[in-house]
């Protein structure tokens, strides 16, 4: 198959494997949201959906956020691990969101950029997700099937995203890279496939024998 043919191979499949696609983080508003992803960094979904009740119970809003101190942030998020920087970020960029925002979560990539612990991953998920911008969010699964199913060379995550865009539907953008994530936990996870293993990598690669190992 031609690069073109295996993307559209990919997104007939996995339309019909995960038809239906929940955010993987519990959340209410784009604000719990912000705050649940940047959470999420080096950390499970699992582990961040734990964590966030506790703390979405004394703080859901930016407004509460800022009463809490950095340090009782970081007691109820350290399972997350890196806690000292999220819990600063979270307390920081709640208050920028209150001085500059009017307590709410900005409807901009470049805005949301500027929030401390905010990065361009993050950004894309709160657009696409709370706002319903077009955006592919790429995290590490994405990053490791796109160069097993060879949809990219995997030289650093801003060319993936920008050599998926090329290759998907805008409009299938939020919904596929949740679908791309989902398999990637259910059926082809890092130590589980190596691009030979999983029915989608052999259905793509029948005749490839050599596992392979993707970039970071």
């Amino acid at each position: 198959m031609l690069k073109q043919e295996r993307a559209d191979f990919i997104n007939e499949r996995l339309e019909k494997l995960f038809p239906k696609t929940p955010i993987p983080l519990d959340h209410t508003d784009a604000y719990t949201l912000l705050v649940a992803v940047l959470l999420s960094a080096q950390c499970t979904d699992v582990r961040v959906n734990q964590v966030t009740p506790a703390l979405f119970k004394k703080a859901n809003t930016p407004q509460k956020m800022i009463k809490l101190s950095i340090d009782e942030i970081r007691e109820i998020i350290k399972p997350c691990g890196l806690s000292p920087r999220k819990s600063k970020a979270i307390w920081e960029l709640s208050k920028i969101l209150i001085e500059e925002h009017d307590g709410e979560v900005p409807e901009s990539f470049e805005e949301l950029e500027k929030l401390p612990g905010v990065g361009h991953k993050t950004a894309s998920v709160v657009m696409a997700q709370s706002f319903g911008h077009p955006a592919f969010p790429v995290d590490t699964h994405i990053h490791r099937l796109a160069q097993i199913w060879k949809l990219t060379n995997g030289k650093n995550v801003e060319t993936t995203e920008r050599d998926l865009k090329k290759l998907f539907p805008e409009d299938r953008w939020n919904k596929l890279h949740l679908q791309i994530i989902f398999y990637g936990r259910e059926f082809c996870p890092a130590r589980g496939c190596d691009g030979i293993r999983c029915d989608l990598c052999k259905e793509l690669f029948p005749n490839r024998k050599t596992p392979l190992k993707a970039k970071k």
